[in-house]
């Protein structure tokens, strides 16, 4: 009884203060400042700025969060400015034409809107705007000055490549979208802006090309993105886990990126963005497991070398799935599918080696994650010293002591240098995952096992969609126009056409007359 009492206590309370946000602004201005440090709680880094206008005698005032602004901007655009205004109040029709007037001709900033409430002035005040107070007046001006500081555009750090652009998006909303437009000048692009979190209220930005998009997809997308309810949305990977199709599925169901180019390239082939402020990951939807295996860099060189870096690319993600279960299954149950000489070599370098080579495999395959590990969360030379010399010293001496064999050494290895190869890191993460269960599959069933978990898998792919386009296309269901830029990338004159999967209403990504 009495926790259903505090409950009761505490959903009054949470209604109490939600509904205090609804009060309308009075026309005292003495009142309206100490409404909003109260709602505040009149936190140290509110900074509030009383001050007066048309020759000293109405009184207004500014107010915003330190640290969020441009001072710069407040300074020359917005307290200058009113404190130069000159007019005369004779009566409260006049004092509304001065609000007016500092609201068409005195405030020199674009984004300049009107509010009537303590919500409009908290969302305001917490995503980085100044309010502007005129005593008199039951409104306020909210001026976007944001500001503060920001990281710089640098480099991509998880997606770097040889040959292509340099820049990355950062953690300002309106930077990214720059990034993009600077990109795509095309007047249909599309942005679409709202509010996610009930408590941090972010700036969430749907991006899409209009007349190129299926409006299927964006209809979809939209929908999703109004079921989210959350209080917090720090970063896009909280927006991928809401909307994707199945939280059960071990495969990145929307592809992730920093880069400004993936992205652009991306909406002209008939994709949807999201952009999220306050973080340098995009997301792009819908996305195949095709499309998570290319890498921009396979388009920025000649067709031959993006055809061998792409084939490359399959062959690193199939040893890094496969090759461990494979070796399991070899030596424990099918050592006749060996070659004799490398089968006796193989027996010759396990004497002494006192576990199965399941366990053998697994001690290696935890070692190796634990190491990949511990070298992402140390410091970049630290990290690179503990993968490099870490490996090195410790699988030596695992050698040495007996207790793995050199051939399941060189099998990690091989293993590690191929998962690196895998452009996208939650792909990797997903081989990761997959790997342990070929090798348990291959423990119990030998190569039984491996292919009937892959026959698994398989069935698992061409069932799983991502936003209504199923996740194997173009393999499953089968359209023979995007295989040319699946495994092989055939040259660029005979790319001319979108994605078949997509459905886009313009099919041609160049059509005549069109530069």
């Amino acid at each position: 009884m009495a926790r259903s009492r505090f409950g009761r206590h505490k959903k009054q309370q949470q209604t109490k203060v939600e509904a205090s946000f609804a009060i309308e602004i009075f026309k005292d201005i003495e009142q309206n400042i100490k409404n909003l440090n109260n709602m505040l709680d009149a936190p140290d880094d509110l900074m509030t700025r009383e001050f007066t206008i048309g020759h000293g005698e109405q009184q207004a005032a500014i107010a915003y969060i330190d640290g969020l602004v441009d001072k710069e901007l407040l300074q020359n655009n917005i307290l200058e400015n009113l404190q130069n205004l000159s007019v005369e109040q004779q009566s409260e029709e006049d004092v509304e034409a001065m609000f007016d007037k500092i609201y068409q001709t005195f405030i020199s900033i674009n984004k300049i809107k009107k509010g009537t409430t303590l919500d409009d002035i908290s969302n305001g005040i917490l995503s980085g705007n100044t309010v502007f107070y005129l005593d008199g007046i039951d409104a306020v001006l909210i001026m976007d000055i944001k500001g503060g500081e920001t990281r710089a555009i640098e480099q991509p750090i998880t997606e770097t490549l040889i040959r292509g652009p340099r820049t990355s998006f950062v953690e300002s909303i309106g930077t990214n979208i720059s990034l993009i437009r600077r990109n795509i000048r095309a007047p249909n692009l599309r942005l679409k802006t709202s509010q996610v979190g009930r408590r941090s209220k972010n700036n969430l930005v749907l991006a899409y090309v209009e007349g190129i998009v299926n409006p299927e997809i964006v209809q979809e997308v939209s929908r999703r993105l109004e079921t989210i309810d959350l209080d917090d949305a720090p970063e896009s990977g909280f927006i991928e886990q809401w909307i994707e199709d199945s939280f059960l599925s071990p495969f990145p169901q929307m592809m992730d990126t920093e880069r400004p180019d993936v992205v652009s390239s991306s909406l002209l082939q008939g994709k949807v963005a999201i952009i999220l402020d306050g973080t340098p990951f995009v997301l792009i939807a819908p996305t195949t497991l095709g499309d998570i295996l290319k890498s921009p860099e396979d388009y920025y060189e000649r067709w031959l070398y993006g055809t061998l870096l792409r084939v490359l690319r399959y062959i690193g993600a199939f040893l890094a799935l496969f090759l461990p279960a494979i070796y399991i299954s070899l030596v424990s149950f099918h050592q006749g599918l060996l070659p004799s000489k490398l089968a006796f070599s193989i027996a010759a370098s396990r004497e002494g080696v006192p576990f199965p080579a399941f366990v053998e495999a697994m001690l290696m395959v935890i070692t190796m994650e634990l190491l990949q590990e511990a070298g992402v969360r140390l410091p970049t030379p630290i990290g690179q010293t503990i993968g490099i010399v870490g490996g090195l010293v410790i699988g030596e001496a695992a050698v040495q002591a007996g207790i793995v064999s050199p051939v399941m050494l060189i099998v990690i290895a091989l293993t590690a240098i191929a998962a690196f190869t895998t452009p996208t890191f939650s792909l990797s993460i997903s081989l990761r995952i997959l790997r342990f269960g070929f090798m348990f599959a291959a423990a119990f069933l030998g190569l039984y096992g491996v292919i009937l978990v892959y026959v698994m898998i398989n069935i698992h792919l061409v069932n799983l969609k991502s936003f209504g386009v199923p996740y194997a296309t173009p393999f499953a269901p089968t359209m023979l126009g995007d295989m040319k830029d699946l495994v092989l990338r055939a040259p660029r004159f005979m790319l001319m056409k979108r994605p078949e999967y997509l459905q886009t209403e313009d099919e041609k990504s160049a059509n005549k007359g069109e530069k």
